[in-house]
């Protein structure tokens, strides 16, 4: 009987490591995708800091890290916790980050250099984003930051709060679109999608868009142009869930490809929005 328990205990144990294993690779995998979003440099001194980027690459079995560098630039330097930010007003150290004010005297700060708009937002770094924390987070920050606060303060905090005002807003709309979102998700790896792309996308891709333009083209009625636009969120939903499941794995090419095709569904949602208000 005590051999039998101790089988079984073992067995739930082993189940219950890999039922935690399973829940937590989604993401260990973002996190493994970048160190940039919240690792900042380690030197203060320097002129020109540098922020690594570390890329995450699973192939079944196998899986590397690349690294990287490039210089970043921005409004105030980031330091290790063994040399801290203080408050540009009564220099007492900020004990926290991103730090929006000083817990001492009050004042508005200048934003830090690097910030990922993920920490800003208080957002974990995912493409499948929590839409109404998101929100949430906007709607605190904008009600404490928003330069009308700060008329009777002085010129700085004026200026401070006018320039964090408006770092949460590219911030949060930045965010809030999941095209956007993955476009600086790509931009913090060090990818960008050139404009001017259309000779490297698939010809049958092409066709496909250059038939759905014209279809919206000859719609006549508000209900041939809403059944336009409710393919394309049908479509514009299925890369979603497609560029989610590549990140996961680290495929940023495969990535990059699928934002490409967002952007060109994204450029039809709003020209059927266009259309619908000439209807109007």
């Amino acid at each position: 009987m005590l051999a039998f328990n101790s089988l079984r205990f073992s067995c739930s144990a082993r189940a219950l490591l890999k039922q935690n294993v399973l829940r937590t690779r989604r993401q260990i995998v973002y996190d493994a995708m970048t160190c940039s979003v919240h690792c900042m440099p380690t030197s203060c001194n320097r002129k020109d800091t540098w922020r690594s980027h570390t890329n995450f690459v699973a192939r079944g079995k196998d899986s590397h890290f690349s690294c990287y560098t490039h210089p970043v630039s921005s409004l105030r330097s980031f330091c290790t916790d063994q040399d801290k930010l203080s408050c540009w007003h009564c220099e007492q150290p900020l004990d926290k980050s991103p730090a929006f004010f000083c817990m001492s005297c009050k004042v508005v700060q200048p934003p830090e250099e690097g910030m990922s708009y993920f920490k800003i937002m208080d957002c974990t770094y995912t493409f499948t984003v929590d839409i109404q924390k998101l929100q949430r987070r906007y709607l605190q920050l904008q009600r404490s930051l928003h330069p009308d606060n700060f008329g009777q303060k002085s010129v700085k905090e004026q200026e401070y709060s006018e320039i964090q005002s408006a770092l949460v807003n590219k911030a949060y709309n930045t965010l809030l679109k999941p095209l956007s979102r993955g476009l600086y998700m790509l931009e913090l790896q060090g990818m960008r999608i050139e404009e001017g792309t259309d000779s490297e996308a698939d010809s049958e891709f092409l066709m496909e868009l250059m038939e759905i333009n014209e279809a919206l083209d000859e719609a006549r009625t508000p209900e041939e142009a809403n059944k336009i636009g409710k393919d394309t969120k049908g479509k514009l939903a299925e890369l979603t869930g497609e560029i989610d499941a590549v990140l996961l794995k680290g495929e940023l090419q495969t990535a990059k490809a699928l934002l490409a095709q967002m952007k060109y569904y994204a450029n039809i949602e709003e020209k059927v929005k266009e259309k619908l208000s000439g209807f109007m």
